[in-house]
């Protein structure tokens, strides 16, 4: 690994990006390893259909678009996805509450069988992103240590973590539905650290957040590299700086790396 240091805040710094991969490496899971994206709006759509019949204003479809829109608003926010946590449905049932209210929908029995019926869908809905079990399985067979942190509720993750698959490429996996904790809380980070029989700068955070993955991991001295999906670069605003930057979790065996 290249030498690094603390900058000024604290945070380690790496002086140059490390030309091999690390004896442990941490993952996200939604968007980083699973296309959460694309399935949550598949699933809202679906729901919104299943629904149509007691949908009083405007169309299925055009509820769906209102959904996606306060879906990209709300997750956005930093200091609202601290204060989420692990109460995943609590955030679905706001954003369809807003969705519902841009409508012009008046009806809180329906807020709540929708949200349930897309929570139950979503649990079983599960898109590996293209390439990304081979790489974690070529990772594995290079004798590297794999983690895996997600936030959420205990039920929905774990059951996506199984189905996926994933569960046997993995030493350490930390649902925080289940431990009670969520990113970006050192404890997660340190907790998994110890499983792995790693030290934060011999150890890599890739995942899709800047601000739980990223710059949870960073606050304890881990690598962070951030999974870019979109291309679209560094939302104006942000204050953490990842230590890399890729497309997609494939490129960490394939060598292409920005």
């Amino acid at each position: 690994m290249s030498g690094s240091r603390l900058d000024a805040t604290g945070i380690r710094r790496y002086e140059k990006m490390p030309e091999d991969l690390p004896p442990a490496i941490i993952f996200d899971l939604d968007d980083t390893i699973l296309s959460d994206d694309e399935a949550s709006e598949m699933c809202w759509r679906q729901v919104c259909d299943d629904f149509a019949h007691r949908i009083t204003a405007g169309t299925p479809a055009e509820l769906a678009t209102v959904i996606r829109e306060y879906q990209c608003w709300y997750l956005f926010d930093p200091e609202r996805i601290r204060d989420i946590g692990n109460d995943v449905g609590r955030a679905w049932r706001e954003i369809l509450s807003l969705a519902f209210d841009r409508q012009g929908i008046e009806n809180v029995p329906l807020e709540k069988e929708m949200t349930a019926a897309y929570m139950s869908l979503k649990a079983e809905t599960v898109r590996l992103i293209p390439g990304a079990l081979d790489t974690l399985r070529s990772l594995r067979a290079q004798g590297i240590r794999l983690g895996l942190i997600t936030n959420g509720d205990a039920q929905g993750q774990r059951s996506k973590v199984v189905k996926a698959g994933l569960e046997p490429l993995f030493e350490s996996v930390l649902i925080a539905g289940e431990f009670g904790a969520a990113k970006p809380d050192p404890e997660v980070f340190r907790h998994t650290l110890s499983r792995l029989e790693a030290t934060p700068e011999l150890a890599w955070m890739v995942g899709d957040n800047l601000v739980t993955d990223i710059g949870g991991a960073q606050a304890v001295g881990i690598y962070g590299v951030w999974v870019d999906r979109q291309g679209q670069g560094l939302p104006t605003g942000n204050t953490f700086t990842p230590d890399r930057t890729i497309r997609s979790i494939v490129e960490l065996v394939n060598g292409t790396v920005n």
